[in-house]
């Protein structure tokens, strides 16, 4: 603790400015697009129906870029606490009240950041070996996090300003260091990004998925043996709810026009994958109950259980021509892992909200 003890020249605040932009960066870049993707899993009601049903590409695009920076922020974060820790084991730990508060906040915003980017990262992997749940507590920390992180550059402000440019005479040893950093962040995103960005895919090494593995070409979350319904009612109807309710079978949906669209399943995990789906609009679905072009859709799952058995989707996916009651994929007709004997599919959508084993269709005003 003593004056000397971390004798590296590196302990300096121009290295520590300089991974720092790099580490905001990111995190301020994983924040907004994880913010975007809580509000599309549960829109408040003010925003409920502004939810654009375009770009097609948009939340894979978003979810692919909260993932990796995510996982870019990681040894950032690394690199950037070995360079400022002598300063978290200084004696006396507090000089006044000021000073222990700042210290404080350090400690939160540290915290906060660890656990954020580490239950994220076995999210990916879909592991919680925690006891409270993940989404409502990732969605806080980040707020925590960014906060802190704000909170934590305005104290800093001056001495930030003042290391922001390069000084010369440059430390050799700082430029070796900001290389390896670089070389770990790239080493991390190139073999991970592939899950999202398909000219990566060849590199994914480390990623937990590759998007072309899995049933009909596609990976799978939730099992249909894990949500019960490996086998569907030999009686199954899709029921169609609105102010002309009515039922169908698997026959008279395929009697229907049906439509194809080559449309992707972008998943929370950062993973996603483009397949050729098809099968009946829902927007012809909802017009032959009767229901108003602004009506809001909510979709029941034949699963027993599980936080998106119901489903809720704004107008403007309900009626957007690419949104299809998906009856097949790639040509061939939906294995039940798959969501048979018939599954949403809808462009920028949380591939949450792809609700599987359709037994029931709602129009909402």
């Amino acid at each position: 603790m003593r004056e000397g003890t971390f004798s590296s020249a590196l302990h300096e605040p121009r290295t520590a400015v300089v991974i720092g932009r790099w580490l905001g960066a990111a995190l301020l870049t994983c924040f907004l697009t994880g913010l975007l993707s809580h509000l599309l899993q549960e829109p408040p009601t003010w925003l409920r129906d502004h939810l654009p049903s375009r770009p097609v590409n948009g939340y894979r695009v978003t979810q692919g870029l909260h993932v990796i920076s995510g996982i870019a922020a990681i040894p950032l974060l690394g690199a950037k606490l070995w360079t400022v820790y002598p300063r978290l084991f200084e004696w006396p730990p507090a000089r006044s009240v000021a000073h222990a508060l700042e210290r404080l906040g350090i400690a939160v915003l540290v915290g906060s950041m660890l656990l954020e980017l580490f239950t994220g990262l076995l999210n990916t992997l879909q592991w919680y070996p925690w006891p409270f749940p993940f989404r409502q507590t990732h969605f806080w920390l980040g707020w925590l996090a960014v906060g802190g992180l704000l909170l934590h550059i305005a104290v800093k402000a001056p001495l930030i300003a003042q290391h922001w440019r390069r000084v010369r005479p440059a430390l050799a040893q700082r430029r070796a260091f900001l290389g390896a950093v670089t070389a770990s962040v790239a080493a991390v995103t190139l073999t991970t990004a592939g899950q999202t960005v398909p000219w990566l895919r060849g590199l994914t090494l480390l990623a937990p998925r590759r998007p072309d593995i899995g049933p009909q070409g596609l990976p799978v979350n939730r099992t249909a043996a894990q949500a019960g319904t490996g086998t569907a009612p030999a009686d199954w109807r899709l029921t169609v709810d609105g102010p002309r309710p009515y039922e169908l079978t698997m026959g008279q949906l395929l009697a229907m026009p049906q439509y194809e669209a080559e449309l992707p399943i972008a998943c929370v995990e950062g993973w996603s994958a483009s397949a050729r789906w098809g099968g009946v609009r829902v927007a012809d679905l909802l017009a032959r109950a009767g229901a108003p072009a602004s009506a809001r859709l909510r979709v029941t799952s034949l699963e027993a259980d599980g936080p998106y058995r119901v489903t809720d989707m704004p107008a403007a996916h309900a009626r957007d021509p690419l949104t299809l009651l998906a009856l097949r994929v790639n040509g061939e007709t939906l294995m039940p892992d798959h969501g048979y004997p018939a599954r949403i599919i809808a462009p920028n959508r949380p591939g949450v909200l792809q609700t599987k084993w359709v037994t029931r269709m709602e129009a909402l005003r």
